[in-house]
């Protein structure tokens, strides 16, 4: 007997029927503004790149590229425009910060994702995302304040001496390093969670551990979203300002030691782009030079990490 027969529609029928004819207002609104959203980014970092790079681009018609990227003084009220010292100052400054915060984020989101109960996750999370709102100059200021002369009390004096507030990248890279933590944390606590409770279930009865299941079966199963908030993390570092300012100092040192100040790109913009140098000089255009260098750094940072989430992404059903 057919559908037709007993008075019931077929199901193309009843389909074609509840189906919309078009889309809603309301819809079609949505989709406008969220397509006007997209725009705007794309049209910002179009406007960022070319006002770079007018003047980094007349900054190197008047000095080669070999000499800026190989070079190794800066100091360009002398004409020294190596500018090797600031971008080894400015990776001094994050892997040291990555270093600390690395293995205090993973753990606290292992600990989150793994082991605390709901109770305590509402406490622990919301506390632990507060570091991230905390203005970076206040950072800066307890660095100065109390983790340089914390650091010069406990490190060897012949390795870290000089009067209080003394200038040095440790110090710095701390304070960076606990402003990325609640980065680290947060989504690679996201990435854990999302992973399907039927994997852990399985190595329970297998018989894993709960230390086991988390180390062998989560953490390997979020590698993709723990690469990527360590790729972010990294990201936010390199464009930290005040912190490098007011706690590694301004003074470009070829070195990755991190008892020693150092200079910073962004430290080096923010001195520097202040209104005390004339607009056209040579020495004005360095900001802009500094400038599209650090771009292209962030630029390549954000490439490499979704190479790697692409990599390691894994895709449940």
């Amino acid at each position: 007997m057919e559908a037709r027969d007993i008075g019931v529609s077929s199901p193309v029928g009843l389909s074609s029927r509840l189906e919309a004819p078009s889309r809603r207002w309301g819809e079609k609104a949505i989709f406008a503004a969220l397509a006007v959203c997209a725009a705007l980014s794309v049209i910002t970092t179009t406007a960022i790149v070319i006002s770079l790079l007018g003047p980094a681009f007349g900054f190197f018609q008047e000095v080669s590229p070999g000499d800026f990227f190989l070079k190794s003084e800066w100091a360009p009220a002398q004409e020294l425009f190596g500018v090797l010292p600031l971008v080894l100052g400015t990776l001094s400054v994050v892997l040291w910060g990555l270093l600390f915060a690395i293995p205090i984020g993973l753990g606290a989101a292992i600990y989150l994702s793994e082991y605390a109960g709901p109770r305590v996750r509402k406490i622990v999370k919301p506390v632990l995302e507060v570091l991230a709102g905390i203005p970076t100059v206040a950072i800066g200021f307890f660095g100065v304040s109390l983790v340089t002369p914390l650091l010069q009390d406990i490190w060897p004096g012949e390795f870290l001496g000089g009067p209080p507030g003394f200038f040095n990248a440790g110090a710095a890279a701390l304070c960076v390093g606990l402003m990325i933590v609640p980065i680290i944390s947060s989504i690679s606590d996201d990435a854990m969670r999302s992973v399907p409770a039927g994997l852990r279930e399985g190595a329970y009865a297998l018989g894993a551990g709960k230390m086991r299941v988390a180390l062998r079966v989560v953490f390997p199963a979020a590698l993709s979203g723990t690469v990527a908030s360590i790729v972010l993390a990294f990201s936010r570092a390199v464009g930290e300002t005040m912190i490098v300012i007011l706690v590694a100092g301004n003074t470009p040192n070829l070195t990755l030691n991190p008892v020693e100040p150092i200079q910073a790109m962004t430290a080096y913009i923010g001195v520097t782009a202040t209104g005390d140098i004339a607009t056209g000089t040579i020495e004005y255009d360095t900001v802009f030079a500094v400038g599209a260098l650090l771009f292209v750094i962030t630029l390549v940072a954000n490439l490499i990490s979704i190479r790697l989430v692409r990599r390691y992404r894994e895709a449940y059903e």
